[in-house]
């Protein structure tokens, strides 16, 4: 597998043409995924630029890190950047790239599962700013997107069911065969080292990415239909964005997995959402995902947050809901009682 990894990047770096090659790290993948491609001749020569891990780095600080380190390293609108990470590298190291000299080309390898899935397809990139998720971004697609599983041997429970819980949310788009299959299945068994495991998720990942890759190309700048893939992720991002606050941080495909329950809860009450599924997701999440704690005091900066989501239109808040597994109903406004309902609902169960 890691001779097919390589054998990929030396055909896309050939393939992409530059005058100077940069590669963009985090603290950690510098140690635990460079090895893998520090040898390379294609690679030897790349000069490595690298931010600090975790979503608290994903600020203006390290993006003018990364366009120092580019006009320092001499970069030229002819340069390619490659980013190899998870998602908060590759949405900073993409906006990086697309705005430096009016914009370079860039490969994005991504070495989460929630990377793979989701951050690194679909040309969204971004920071967070003013204490809000992704505030500031471009629509702009890499390069080439290199999936690889070898990354997946090198990730924790943890970071592993963060990635997960973006595949259980294509699987709610696309149709009950997929979303049963995703929960019948637990992503931390592959690090037992069972191969057969580890080709099923591989699979799945395959059919998750292409569940977006269809909602993208129907809808590259999230004007209709690709508002879909944000179920789960207004109160996701709320519930980020309070964590983030309060300092105590949580993984993305965490906040997400809780802001698919509650958000299912939505579905149920205003779309007449089958209760068995949304009961069968829900304990997916509580079994694996454990709860986010929060008390009624916090419901204002909750409601808060969500309503600087990107989706509104005014004060309106707006969520993607569905009628049923992929009945996607996108644009739907609920009033902060509505909100406050979803709030309790979660809070007490």
């Amino acid at each position: 597998m890691v001779r097919e990894l390589r054998e990929s990047v030396t055909e896309a770096l050939s393939a992409a043409g530059f005058d100077r090659l940069f590669c963009l790290t985090d603290s950690t993948t510098l140690q635990v995924c460079w090895p893998l491609l520090a040898d390379m001749p294609v690679m030897r020569d790349a000069c490595m630029i690298t931010i600090g891990d975790t979503d608290e780095n994903k600020t203006t600080e390290s993006l003018m890190h990364v366009w120092e380190s580019l006009q320092h390293g001499g970069a030229t609108r002819h340069s390619l950047l490659v980013n190899l990470g998870g998602g908060m590298v590759t949405d900073l190291g993409g906006f990086a790239a697309s705005t430096f000299k009016r914009g370079i080309k860039f490969i994005n390898i991504p070495t989460t599962l929630l990377a793979q899935v989701d951050a690194s397809v679909g040309g969204k990139t971004g920071i967070n700013f003013g204490g809000l998720k992704n505030e500031i971004g471009v629509f702009n697609c890499s390069e080439r997107v290199l999936l690889a599983s070898d990354f997946l041997g090198t990730l924790d429970d943890r970071n592993l069911l963060s990635g997960y819980a973006e595949m259980l949310k294509h699987g709610l788009l696309d149709c009950r065969e997929h979303l049963y299959e995703l929960l019948a299945f637990d992503p931390t068994v592959v690090r037992s080292g069972d191969a057969a495991a580890r080709q099923g998720l591989v699979r799945m990942v395959g059919r998750s990415v292409a569940v977006k890759e269809r909602i993208v190309e129907e809808d590259p700048t999230e004007r209709g239909i690709r508002k879909a893939l944000n179920l789960g992720h207004t109160a996701g991002h709320a519930i980020e964005s309070l964590a983030m606050q309060e300092g105590r941080t949580v993984l993305h495909g965490y906040a997400v997995a809780w802001g698919l329950v509650m958000e299912l809860y939505l579905c149920v009450v205003r779309c007449g959402f089958p209760g068995v599924v949304f009961h069968q997701v829900e304990e997916y999440v509580r079994e694996h995902y454990g709860k986010f704690y929060f008390e009624c005091r916090h419901y204002d900066r909750l409601t808060g947050f969500m309503k600087h989501d990107k989706k509104n239109i005014g004060e309106a808040v707006n969520f993607t809901l569905l009628g049923d597994v992929g009945d996607i109903r996108i644009n739907e406004t609920c009033s902060v009682q509505e909100i406050e309902q979803m709030l309790d609902y979660y809070r007490e169960n």
